[in-house]
């Protein structure tokens, strides 16, 4: 099955195995957005949609 490439370049996995992606939606119309949420947006977290093993080879090939 082929992975879906442009989602799995969004994503990352740690060394214990986590699965983290940058939060969306803070490229431009951050203006009117807090320094505290602006920060927040900067750091990557965790997923928090648990994936089953069938996904985790489709996403990251």
């Amino acid at each position: 099955m082929k992975g879906n490439k442009s989602y799995s370049k969004r994503l990352r996995v740690t060394k214990k195995g986590k699965i983290v992606a940058r939060v969306p939606g803070h490229n431009h119309f951050n203006a009117k957005r807090s320094g505290g949420e602006r920060q927040r947006r900067a750091r990557a977290t965790g997923l928090r949609t648990a994936m089953d093993a069938t996904a985790k080879s489709r996403y990251l090939n």
